[in-house]
């Protein structure tokens, strides 16, 4: 009966994807424009492409030897889903970067010719809803083939169920949650790519347009006489649409298999001993997901289909974003209830083994707590970076004292953001444990992202909107549908950095179950109770100490290589304006293409180091420390990213904010141009690489080693270089 429940998922997915391509199509058959539009449009997506398909062939060599690796060392079943994966999410990121490149400019002719914010707003969330509606439809498809092939077809829930243990090339055991992690991974390794490469490549060529653009030529943002504007129009889509896509898509997984991971792991260690109720507990996340994704077309709906919007973007945007909440918590108790009500009573023994304490309702609860917990955390960050509170404001003044004390302002909000989103982390942790167990807080991280696609569709239509104003300056459009275009993106800003706290606040939940299933995966026991991992073990305290600086060093890499990028691209638009006679007067045009190439080949160059460390780090120390140390490491990098991820969102988003704030004259006296304009495009700049390469790519960082580390544990636990030379044995006998 439990595997019939999987024809929901179908439903979702297929209606899902069929929806997308309704959307893809009808923003496709918009008019474009003016020639002038044709033509910067054209170009954008021209470079976007170009920038996706080199990318795309660079990560492909580099998953072959992963795949080739996770063939050899895992399994073969897990080597295919490697791939089902990576493919899923390579696949989301180029569509949803598709439709941005053609959604751009038909948004911006949309408000030329309308000149109303709600019919603009309509064409932008459409663009923006074909990536969303894709992430949670590519995300399932993949999760459910995989379920469907090797966990029902090749037989391996059976071989949870029978207590068998399947092994592979080299003779180390191989299961169905090895086969799972696989594809957590290949997702992982895409996302990483995509906002790192893309993140590397878009804030490259803003800084470069805006150091030189707007605080040395005094020119406005996207001013045709700026050589790097198309890139920076480029770099919005490739960056903050599919990067965020593949970023989102692999939270999504990584949520939904780590509840369904170590519910295989809780039944293989006999702490969970009905094999109903295991069925069950593996499909509730899929079947959850599912359910979430039908409310999610419904929430995106309001928007596509209201006669009339409202020139309130933000408001309607929360409503739909709400009504696609709403449907996954009200689905989700009704599916909790038919999934469990057969077990017995609260106090019966299959649910007080597994920690269920509210009987049948236990799983929905848990994932409502993560549900909270993400809006409580989208709350905080729009009032931490949204212009219409105290915060942001205050960066604004501050800007009036020069960029120094708007750089000082900037950094002061970020760091007093961090505490009251941890602090919701921490009670809906707390909650979801005291409702269900482990369980419960891999739920709270599926809950969290329960309504992935349309937070998705709501922060993808801010870089369309981006780039729909960069195409209205490089027209020469009326200044009125600029006016329209800003307003958007500025409510776009406010979106993605909530879109970005519940990308880190899922990854918390997630990392936390992935690290149970971890530690089960090397420690023989059976009760969870008796699942530990020592902190004044030196050997784990030396792992936590080098986890938590690792987020640093990774961040450090980032920054680093978005400033090669971007010096690069100050000296190249320096140069054209120094050496092409009338492109400062605007009689001609400057040349593109060689700030595309810049950025191009900068992002592509900078983005291997840090993507491959990242990877190669837990590897290294696995195989050199063994699995205690790795358990240290994930739990301090994992502490330390959360704080880091949430400073930088927060900080960054504020300064972007705070210009756009003086920018619309809410600084009494300041205007754009003028020196406090001046010294909040240099917080902005500063804030760019922290909110758009840094931030995002931290939450990747955590779940792709601890997917790592699950994957890999069974085979370092047992050869180490401690293990093997007896310093491990020596190490227990002292300690």
């Amino acid at each position: 009966m439990g595997e019939l429940l999987l024809i929901i998922v179908g439903i979702a997915v297929v209606l899902a994807v069929a929806y997308a391509v309704f959307n893809y199509f009808s923003v496709k058959k918009l008019e474009e424009g003016t020639e002038r539009m044709q033509e910067i449009a054209g170009a954008i997506r021209k470079g976007a492409n170009a920038f996706i398909a080199y990318e795309y062939k660079v990560v492909a060599i580099i998953g072959a030897v992963i795949a080739v690796l996770v063939l050899v060392v895992i399994s073969w079943q897990a080597a295919i889903a490697f791939v089902m994966g990576a493919v899923m999410s390579a696949s989301a990121g180029w569509v949803g970067m598709k439709i941005a490149t053609y959604a751009n400019v038909r948004v911006t002719n949309k408000a030329r010719e309308s000149g109303d914010l709600g019919k603009t707003l309509k064409v932008a969330f459409k663009g923006g809803s074909v990536m969303g509606l894709c992430v949670a439809g590519f995300a399932l498809l993949g999760a459910v083939l995989v379920y469907a092939i090797f966990g029902i077809g090749a037989g391996q829930i059976a071989d949870i169920i029978s207590h068998t243990e399947q092994t592979n090339f080299i003779g180390l055991k191989s299961n169905f949650t090895m086969t799972l992690s696989g594809y957590a991974l290949g997702c992982s390794i895409i996302a990483l790519f995509n906002r790192v490469g893309g993140g590397i490549y878009t804030k490259a060529a803003d800084m470069g347009a805006d150091l030189v653009g707007k605080t040395e030529e005094h020119i406005p943002e996207d001013d045709p006489r700026n050589p790097a504007t198309i890139a920076d129009n480029v770099g919005d889509n490739v960056g903050d649409v599919a990067g965020l896509g593949s970023d989102l898509l692999e939270s999504y997984v990584g949520a939904i298999l780590s509840a369904v991971i170590l519910a295989g792991e809780l039944f293989m260690h006999n702490i969970v001993t009905s094999s109903a109720f295991l069925s069950n507990l593996l499909l509730f996340p899929l079947i959850f997901a599912g359910c979430g994704l039908l409310a999610c077309v419904l929430g995106i709906s309001y928007i596509v289909f209201k006669p009339k919007l409202s020139n309130n973007p933000h408001m309607e945007l929360n409503i739909a974003t709400w009504i696609s909440a709403g449907g996954a918590v009200v689905a989700g108790c009704i599916l909790s209830w038919f999934m469990f009500k057969d077990f017995g009573g609260i106090t019966d023994k299959v649910f007080t083994d597994a920690g269920f304490r509210v009987g049948a309702f236990s799983p929905w609860l848990a994932a409502v707590c993560g549900i909270i917990a993400g809006i409580v955390i989208g709350i905080i960050s729009e009032y931490y970076t949204s212009y219409d509170y105290k915060p942001t404001k205050g960066i604004a003044s501050a800007s009036k004292e020069g960029a120094a004390l708007t750089v000082t302002q900037g950094l002061a909000t970020g760091m007093i953001s961090c505490m009251l989103p941890v602090v919701v982390l921490a009670v809906a942790i707390f909650g979801s444990y005291a409702i269900a167990g482990m369980y419960g807080v891999a739920c709270a991280a599926m809950g969290m992202l329960s309504f992935v696609a349309a937070t998705v569709s709501v922060d993808t239509y801010g870089p369309i909107s981006d780039n729909a104003g960069g195409i209205a300056e490089m027209s020469y459009l009326d200044e009125s549908v600029r006016g329209i275009t800003d307003k958007l993106d500025s409510v776009g800003n406010t979106t993605a950095a909530i879109g970005k706290g519940f990308a880190i606040g899922s990854a918390a939940f997630a990392a936390l179950s992935l690290m149970t299933s971890y530690l089960f995966a090397f420690q023989q026991i059976d009760s969870i109770k008796l699942l530990v991992l020592n902190l004044i073990n030196p050997m784990t305290l030396c792992g936590a100490l080098c986890g938590a600086a690792l987020p640093y060093m990774f961040s450090g890499m980032l920054i680093n290589a978005v400033a090669k990028a971007a010096r690069q691209m100050v000296e190249e638009v320096r140069r054209q304006f120094r050496e092409i006679d009338g492109l400062r007067e605007g009689k001609v045009l400057p040349d593109y293409e060689q700030c595309i190439k810049i950025s191009s080949s900068g992002a592509l160059k900078q983005m291997r180091l840090p993507c491959i460390m990242c990877i190669v780090f837990t590897l290294a120390t696995g195989f050199i420390f063994g699995p205690n140390f790795v358990g240290g490491v994930l739990m301090g990098a994992t502490i330390s990213a959360i704080m880091l991820a949430i400073f930088c969102g927060n900080s960054g988003g504020a300064w972007d904010n705070a210009k756009k704030y003086i920018e619309s004259g809410g600084v009494e006296g300041e205007e754009k141009g003028g020196a406090a304009h001046d010294a909040s495009v240099v917080g902005d700049t500063v804030g760019d690489p922290l909110k758009d390469t840094v931030g995002p790519s931290l939450d990747i960082l955590i779940k792709i080693m601890s997917t790592i580390s699950l994957a890999t544990v069974v085979v370092f636990s047992q050869f180490n270089v401690f293990a093997a030379a007896g310093w491990m044995e020596q190490l227990s006998l002292v300690w």
